[in-house]
């Protein structure tokens, strides 16, 4: 039997099912893992997210390798239920209709969280309003906003009328949805009888409110100007927005999160010191994210774990115990879950991938500082490599926006470089990447590639996904990796000395330290010394999959920020 939930958890996006695409990448994956980890350690919760009836958006790559966009199709009432419940938000003067959809997310104990999806798709809605909830980050700036109102305020709304009349800390994932702020700023001062607000309530909504911050980019941080603002939700100071929280004739989300919450914290380290540079006079913690064992580790790891380490999923610490694991099974687990992939690689692109030749893999949002090309950065170089230490193979995947013309063109750089090395490195770039195709590749590659450009990568999960499955990182020092990362035990570092990269921006020296441990050090360990390449196998899932995943990360959560 469920408990009355006490924690309401919004996030703009959520990653559930692999057919729900109500997510475009890390933070909705990251929402989703949180939410299944919560209903296994039986944590009172509700989530809220919008419906995207369009999705993100599928991605196909033409010809040249330019991305094209097309709205998602997926039938609602195939994977979610009409909750039949309705509310409504005043935009821009008209009132909004809304509805909810559930999805239940059941525990490996039975315990079920609820998602509530709203909708806007209703014939009480004028043409436009009845968009709103169709395309995730879609549109202008009015159109986000107006998005954020329905999630923000209308979630809030609708929990009400649910029922949910007990939350107790309301978790915002990432500022999208900091307008409920203000919604409960409003409940307060009219519960307390004024129609005007108090220091009272902002305080009270302070200690309500759970903040988390996913990214130190600028464009990660909604801002509008202040003349949509006025004419989206009406007089400002009526809605109890301040000086503190607009910024250069912009509200600024982050900052209304920010100012209005009683816990704010990063998603690592690293970015808890850099989230705490950027937004002086508050204080900012630091939790480390993970990624759901159950949901990631692939089938033939699942077995092995159930051989040789029973309780597992419930206990995610205890994949510590895969030091005992004999190295062929976790070699024979590895090949398994690599043939699959490459199966999938040459059914889809028709490159020729090998079986018995070193894999890459580098799967991320294709946004300009995750640097993808850097492996590229001296073909030569890559070529000598390949033609005198060891054969090797690299597969791509990830979206650019569809507004991110750089993004674009980065993928159209791999697609036609892997033309024009097709003889001595296969590269293979798979279109739509998504939940399933994400499994297929974190289990199935040989070493994980990430090389951002520090201090840009807030945390990011795909190489714990790796980890899960005994795949090594190997990483530029920044995100969680610097957590995770022992040279030469877990994975390796891109940079000089195992430090923090200071690359001077071209990426000339992250470059040459890649192709160097590639050369030197990976190669001949993979092709020469396998029995070493499995230990390291063996402490990736031992090290980092017992400690980065979101049954760790839950529990501080509830810890910290939740009971606290």
């Amino acid at each position: 039997m469920n408990k009355v939930a006490k924690i309401a958890y919004f996030s703009m996006e959520i990653g559930l099912h692999p057919d729900i695409p109500t997510y475009a990448g890390g933070l909705g994956i990251l929402a989703g893992d949180m939410i299944t980890s919560a209903a296994d350690l039986q944590v009172p919760l509700v989530a809220v997210t919008l419906l995207h009836r369009k999705g993100y958006f599928y991605q196909r790559l033409d010809h040249t390798g330019w991305q094209r966009e097309e709205p998602v199709h997926w039938v609602v009432a195939d994977f979610l239920t009409d909750t039949g419940q309705q509310t409504s938000v005043t935009i821009e003067g008209r009132t909004v209709h809304l509805k909810a959809w559930r999805y239940d997310v059941s525990g490996d104990g039975g315990f079920t969280v609820p998602v509530y999806f709203l909708d806007s798709d209703l014939k009480e809605n004028s043409d436009w309003d009845r968009t709103l909830t169709h395309f995730l980050y879609g549109g202008d700036s009015r159109y986000r906003l107006c998005q954020e109102v329905v999630l923000g305020m209308g979630g809030v709304r609708m929990l009400r009328e649910l029922g949910h009349n007990r939350i107790e800390r309301f978790h915002m994932n990432e500022g999208h949805a900091s307008l409920l702020t203000l919604e409960l700023m409003r409940e307060h001062k009219e519960k307390a009888g004024r129609d005007f607000f108090a220091p009272e309530d902002s305080e009270a909504v302070r200690e309500q409110c759970v903040f988390t911050t996913h990214t130190p980019v600028p464009a990660g941080h909604d801002k509008f100007p202040l003349e949509l603002v006025d004419r989206v939700l009406g007089d400002r100071e009526a809605c109890g927005i301040h000086d503190p929280i607009c910024h250069e004739k912009r509200l600024n989300m982050t900052f209304l999160a920010l100012t209005l919450s009683g816990y704010i914290n990063g998603v690592a380290k690293k970015h808890g010191e850099v989230s705490q540079n950027m937004f002086q006079g508050y204080k900012v913690d630091a939790i480390t994210n993970g990624v759901h064992v159950g949901r990631w580790v692939s089938p033939p790891f699942a077995k092995l774990f159930d051989r040789h380490i029973p309780g597992w999923r419930q206990d995610n610490f205890s994949l510590r115990y895969a030091f005992g694991i004999p190295g062929e099974e976790i070699w024979a687990a590895h090949h398994q879950a690599k043939n699959l992939l490459i199966e999938h690689i040459n059914r889809e692109t028709n490159a020729g991938f090998d079986r018995n030749v070193f894999t890459l893999g580098f799967a991320r949002r294709a946004a300009s500082y995750k640097r993808a090309t850097l492996l590229f950065k001296d073909v030569q170089r890559l070529q000598k490599i390949a033609r005198d230490v060891g054969k090797f193979q690299v597969v791509f995947a990830g979206k650019a926006h569809p507004e991110d013309e750089g993004g674009k063109k980065l993928i159209q750089q791999i697609v036609q470089m892997a033309a024009s090395l097709r003889q001595d490195i296969p590269i293979a770039y798979l279109p739509n990447y998504d939940m399933e195709l994400g499994q297929l590749l974190t289990a199935g590659v040989d070493l994980w590639l990430n090389t951002p450009e520090p201090p840009q990568e807030a945390s990011g999960t795909s190489g714990m996904k790796a980890a899960l499955n005994g795949v090594p990182s190997f990483s530029v020092l920044d995100g969680w990796w610097i957590e995770g990362c022992i040279e030469g035990v877990t994975g390796w570092a891109i940079g000089e000395d195992g430090r923090i990269s200071k690359d001077d921006g071209d990426g000339e020296h992250d470059a040459d330290s890649l192709y160097k441990k590639l050369e030197q050090v990976i190669l001949p360990m993979f092709y020469v010394n396998q029995d070493r390449f499995v230990e390291i196998m063996q402490a990736a899932i031992a090290l980092n999959g017992s400690f980065f995943n979101t049954q760790r990360m839950v529990q501080q959560y509830v810890l910290k920020a939740y009971f606290s």
